[in-house]
């Protein structure tokens, strides 16, 4: 499965993932506690992966800019719904892929991916174009489930639902193997949290910076 076919997937469920609940609720209020007190008024922060803009809209009060990107322009499209119905000045949102901002001149202080390493088909490369955005020290804030340390029978039945277009690429890895590569992105683990309230979650929350 392409990018393009990827954002085509997202682009259908757009509407279905707008109204869908937080499994986690307070996990995920502790995820952007801890995230707003990494970030300042002066920040530039960037949000790949964003959706519908749930998160971007919670966390752009906390930043001097914040540009919020996602593949789908579905998503995009009811994340600017939202925003214009609760203007924040330094929010923006944009259809963007990782590799096409790096390829621009903007470098940010924070770069956020929430939900999102999992859903990248070159988990290396956009890791260096991670750090190519990032400003010298810059941190990347992340929380990623892991489908390695998952149950077997999730892993089994992706390619099954991606055959049929019922789920987006997904790639499978372990918590300590994602580690790896952002370390070998030339990133200083700083943290590595588990912010979730019930059950066994699999989604660190990691803290890194540029090296």
């Amino acid at each position: 499965m392409s990018t393009e076919s990827d954002a085509r997937f997202w682009d259908r469920t757009s509407s279905r993932y707008a109204t869908s609940a937080v499994a986690d609720p307070a996990g995920y209020e502790r995820t952007l506690g801890r995230t707003s007190a990494l970030l300042n008024a002066n920040a530039r922060v960037l949000e790949l992966g964003c959706g519908t803009g749930t998160t971007a809209l919670r966390l752009a009060g906390d930043a001097g800019a914040y540009l919020a990107t996602d593949i789908s322009a579905g998503m995009i499209a009811i994340a600017n719904e939202k925003h214009a119905a609760t203007p924040i000045p330094a929010l923006a949102f944009r259809t963007a892929t990782a590799d096409a901002l790096a390829s621009e001149a903007a470098r940010f202080d924070a770069v956020l991916g929430f939900n999102y390493l999992h859903l990248v088909h070159d988990l290396s490369g956009t890791l260096h174009a991670i750090h190519t955005m990032l400003t010298p020290e810059g941190l990347f804030i992340s929380k990623t489930p892991c489908v390695g340390d998952m149950n077997p029978l999730i892993r089994l039945a992706l390619p099954a639902m991606r055959a049929i277009g019922k789920a987006p690429h997904a790639g499978i890895f372990r918590a300590t193997e994602l580690s790896e590569y952002i370390d070998a992105a030339d990133f200083e683990i700083l943290a590595t949290e588990s912010h979730a309230t019930k059950g066994n979650d699999n989604r660190p929350y990691i803290v890194a910076r540029k090296k």
